[in-house]
């Protein structure tokens, strides 16, 4: 089972039997979008608190699957559940946000970067770079994942455009990796 399948399955453990195995049965039959909205509609009907790194989680998903901005507003009415986790999904509203032109080096010349999920341990944040249309709106889909520095001046990694989930986990496995720095003194 690959990773994606095994995580989409420890989500709809998070929903009722019945209707955990409806979102699992999207993912079998490829009908990922539907089951990223039946996710986010159980939980949010069954009012289940999920943590801000389950949360960052199906906000990951549902960029890979094309269902980002349709979910986002949702995802964010999910109840907390209290927990200190370590990860927080940052969502701005891409209107407001300025300009911010990447080096040319780094293939981010000309692209905004959208802030989306910062690490509260150690400040780095996932950031998507979009092309700003001609017409003023952000490109649906991003162009680029970045991982940034805590001031979001230097870039730290540059991942391709499908790799939403490969930058999610390179964030998790920062945040580890400085967390266990940190209690090695």
């Amino acid at each position: 089972m690959t990773d994606d399948a095994v995580i989409w399955n420890q989500l709809a453990a998070l929903l009722p039997e019945a209707e955990a195995q409806e979102v699992k049965d999207c993912w079998d039959i490829g009908e990922q979008e539907a089951g990223l909205g039946l996710l986010v509609s159980g939980i949010l009907g069954h009012q289940v608190p999920i943590s801000e790194t389950v949360r960052a989680q199906i906000s990951v998903l549902a960029e890979t699957w094309g269902e980002r901005e349709t979910l986002t507003p949702r995802i964010l009415q999910c109840r907390d559940d209290g927990t200190s986790g370590h990860l927080k999904l940052i969502e701005v509203d891409a209107s407001t946000v300025p300009e911010a032109i990447g080096r040319a080096e780094q293939n981010l010349a000309g692209l905004v970067l959208v802030p989306w999920i910062a690490c509260v341990r150690c400040g780095q944040v996932l950031m998507r770079a979009h092309a700003r249309e001609s017409w003023g709106d952000l490109s649906y889909l991003a162009r680029h994942y970045i991982i940034t520095t805590p001031n979001r001046a230097t870039v730290l990694r540059l991942f391709p455009a499908d790799s939403a989930g490969v930058a999610f986990a390179a964030l998790q496995r920062a945040c580890s990796d400085v967390a266990r720095e940190k209690t090695s003194y």
